[in-house]
């Protein structure tokens, strides 16, 4: 077939050909590269000159260091006639009068092929197996929401493996639940049991702004192999630029969008979303912006239900969903903390890891008395509400109690409730511990639970 120029107003060829001629002769038009100069650098922000008019807000430029070397920036903001501009990278060689060019919007084409891989969230391979195969076609790394209205609706019961969850906070294919934990509380963990037990077709995993050191821990000890092949895990550490920490929860939920998109149930991990808002909160004060709560300038909290609402169902006849559990960091074991907060006033429920149950020895360390799954409802047989009911209200009876019994200031036999509380709550606490390696049912779990209270009832 004819292809070039020439061949479009050829009247001897058919329509369909001259079409196909003038499409390939556009393509093979180089594009425009429009290049500004940087003006200034102040801390963390880049201010570009020249190519305002070009540029909006989440643009990319590619800036060259003294050194030649190229450095990806990300527009944030303007000011004074200038574009305000992060580093995805290292800022050192930099300076006034560097060429920075238009590089186009953050885009990258995910495959199945990724699957099993760790990488960057600029789409760069991270695990020393070679590059990673493109898909057929790039997606923009940040994307809006579903439409509300055109959105399917929670599907059936997500095993998740775990019993704590499975029985006190059920999950449903396309929830989202927030981890809710102090550090060295367990989150990772629970979060690799959750990549290899969980009944889903793919998992991604975000790391952001973890620790170098605990990666490949986390990958090769917690994960392991089985976890891993079914797992795309997206990582930004915390040393990386703010933008980078920021664009790998961005980057994770693309990814997850990807085999959503493709018709699977995807579970998206994310440790943690109060990083996501440290990052967010650099990128604010950098570009001005005033401390508002607690420091936090009030982009944090607009954005970040830009990112979580993109979890989720699909669209209605699609099928495939986004189930998402997002850690969130509490400082202080404050729960009310501003990020706290806001997170949980987002999403479908809350599961709370306590400190006091971990230095106990119980793990996973569920508090299952402050946790809540506001979807559960839809998947809890008439029987399992019953049977949850009591075991809540035998496990806050005797915790209630606790001290009374163990001063010796409680007599056996003052309160038939008590004495129910008291002897079956341990065999409830002992039925939520679980081995990282172990999985279970939701039906097992529900069997072992009827047992426990259908036994010693008085």
């Amino acid at each position: 077939m004819p292809t070039t120029l020439a061949a479009t107003s050829d009247p001897t060829l058919p329509l369909s050909e001259r079409l196909a001629a003038a499409a390939a002769a556009f393509r093979a038009i180089p594009p425009l590269a429009f290049t500004g100069r940087i003006a200034a650098v102040t801390g963390l922000a880049v201010e570009v000159e020249g190519v305002t008019a070009f540029l909006s807000v989440g643009d990319r430029l590619v800036a060259t260091a003294r050194d030649g070397r190229a450095v990806t920036l990300e527009v944030i903001g303007f000011r004074s006639g200038r574009a305000q501009a992060m580093a995805l990278g290292d800022l050192a060689g930099l300076g006034p009068g560097m060429p920075a060019r238009i590089g186009g919007e953050a885009r990258f084409a995910v495959s199945h092929a990724w699957l099993g891989r760790v990488i960057d969230p600029l789409g760069n391979p991270l695990d020393g197996k070679g590059p990673l195969p493109p898909g057929r076609a790039p997606r923009p790394v940040r994307a809006a929401p579903p439409p509300a209205t055109a959105r399917a609706r929670l599907g059936p019961r997500l095993p998740l493996g775990v019993r704590a969850l499975d029985l006190f906070t059920g999950c449903r294919q396309g929830q989202r639940l927030g981890l809710f934990a102090g550090s060295g509380v367990g989150k990772s963990t629970l979060l690799a049991m959750l990549a290899r037990q969980a009944a889903c077709d793919v998992a991604v995993i975000a790391l952001v702004g973890e620790r170098g050191r605990e990666v490949r821990e986390f990958i090769e000890d917690d994960l392991g192999e089985a976890g891993l092949a079914r797992s795309v895990v997206v990582v930004a550490t915390s040393d990386a630029a703010p933008l980078l920490r920021r664009e790998a929860a961005h980057a994770a939920m693309a990814v997850a969008e990807h085999f959503r998109d493709e018709g699977l149930n995807v579970l998206l991990m994310m440790d943690s979303v109060t990083r996501f808002c440290l990052a967010a909160r650099e990128i604010g004060l950098s570009a001005g912006e005033p401390p508002a709560t607690r420091g936090y300038p009030p982009s944090v909290f607009a954005e970040l239900p830009r990112l979580l609402e993109r979890a989720g169902p699909g669209l209605e006849g699609r099928g495939g969903a986004i189930t998402g559990l997002f850690t969130v960091l509490v400082e202080g074991e404050d729960h009310d903390e501003p990020v706290a907060d806001a997170v949980r006033g987002i999403l479908d429920g809350h599961v709370v890891l306590e400190r006091r149950i971990a230095e106990a020895g119980r793990f996973p360390a569920v508090n299952v008395l402050r946790s809540l799954s506001r979807a559960a409802a839809g998947i809890l047989s008439a029987e399992e509400k019953s049977l949850l009911a009591r075991a809540r209200r035998l496990l806050a009876l005797h915790a209630e109690m606790a001290d009374m019994v163990r001063l010796g200031a409680y007599r056996p036999g003052t309160d038939p409730e008590v004495d129910e509380a008291v002897r079956l709550a341990p065999r409830i606490e002992a039925l939520l511990a679980q081995d990282k390696d172990a999985a279970d049912t939701p039906e097992a779990a529900f069997a072992a639970l009827a047992a426990i209270l259908d036994t010693d009832v008085t």
